[in-house]
């Protein structure tokens, strides 16, 4: 994977997670969804901004995604999208102040070590 590639693919990743940042802060904003206010709160989420913003940086994530796959097998490209799980929990802690259990963070470590070994290109 070229450094042009891999500046693509982690962008693709970033996106993603900001999406899931504002998703949250959004989500948060919106209030709990009970059956008795559903509909009101699906109509909600066109006037919420952080909602908003949340969905286009999912789909500008999803077209820097597409281009990343023009490049880069899929093989490559699929695992490391994992990435965004551990960006996702520490996004958790530090700004949602969520705890992280000792397990949790035994398999953010092995996600890491997994996306290691999936892109490392012995010489």
């Amino acid at each position: 994977m070229t450094p042009a590639e891999l500046a693509l693919l982690l962008s693709s990743i970033a996106l993603g997670v900001a999406g899931q940042f504002f998703l949250k802060s959004g989500a948060l904003k919106l209030g709990r969804v009970e059956a008795s206010n559903a509909i009101s709160h699906v109509l909600s989420i066109l006037t919420v901004p952080d909602l908003l913003i949340g969905l286009a940086c999912y789909g500008l994530g999803a077209v820097v995604y597409i281009l990343v796959l023009t490049r880069v097998k899929l093989s490559v490209v699929g695992p490391t999208v994992a990435l965004s799980y551990v960006f996702s929990v520490l996004l958790g802690y530090f700004v949602f102040k969520e705890t992280i259990p000792g397990l949790r963070l035994v398999g953010l470590g092995l996600i890491v070590a997994g996306v290691i070994l999936v892109v490392w290109q012995p010489k």
